[in-house]
């Protein structure tokens, strides 16, 4: 990172249904020209629509393992329930850092760790309005979704504010309808913390 001066990489996290992703998108698509989302490997199978390298690199298991034990993964995460894994894929890191660009990486509390200990990235957890609204963002994601699985993502949501919300520096509420809000309050608190996203 050099002398820390140029700020470069950047945390959004949330539990999924928080809209990290949408306010992410939004930012890159004000900031075509300065900003890069980090693009997560991943073992899960595409979904429909998913492309290679744009919305993930996915990898089999195998592919996966083997590229973290050469060093490609700079962190892993494991959601034993699923029995899928996530990484940071060092080459597409690194590409958009030597590019000159922000990162955005959207990553749990393994992520937020890693980039604020090696990038000093500043963290911004984005928070639903409720829980109800998280529960009704899963469920129109997702209608064939079981309340089982429903009742999981719930319990999982929990879990990541209680686990990684203190390892952020900021917390952002993004409640229903106020997406804009939230979006030009997370771009002030990165241009506040010194990332040149203008």
């Amino acid at each position: 990172m050099g002398d820390g001066s140029i700020k470069q990489v950047a945390v959004i996290s949330g539990p999924s249904g928080s809209g990290e992703s949408a306010i992410t998108n939004a930012i890159l698509a004000q900031f075509p020209d300065r900003v890069r989302r980090l693009v997560t490997a991943t073992t899960r199978a595409p979904r429909p629509g998913e492309t290679y390298g744009v919305d993930y690199y996915f990898f089999s298991k195998e592919d996966f393992l083997a590229k973290q034990t050469a060093g490609e993964m700079l962190e892993v995460t494991h959601i034993e329930n699923r029995d899928v894994y996530y990484g940071t894929y060092a080459p597409d890191l690194q590409s958009k850092l030597d590019a000159g660009f922000v990162v955005l990486a959207n990553t749990d509390g393994v992520g937020i760790s890693f980039y604020k200990k090696h990038y000093g990235a500043t963290a911004i957890f984005i928070m639903p309005g409720d829980m109800t609204e998280l529960l009704a963002r899963l469920r129109t994601r997702n209608p064939e979704m079981s309340d089982e699985e429903l009742a999981q993502r719930q319990q999982n949501a929990l879990k990541e504010v209680a686990e990684d919300r203190p390892l952020c520096d900021f917390t952002v509420i993004n409640a229903d309808q106020q997406l804009a809000a939230a979006v030009a309050n997370v771009v002030a608190i990165l241009t506040r913390e010194g990332y040149r996203l203008a």
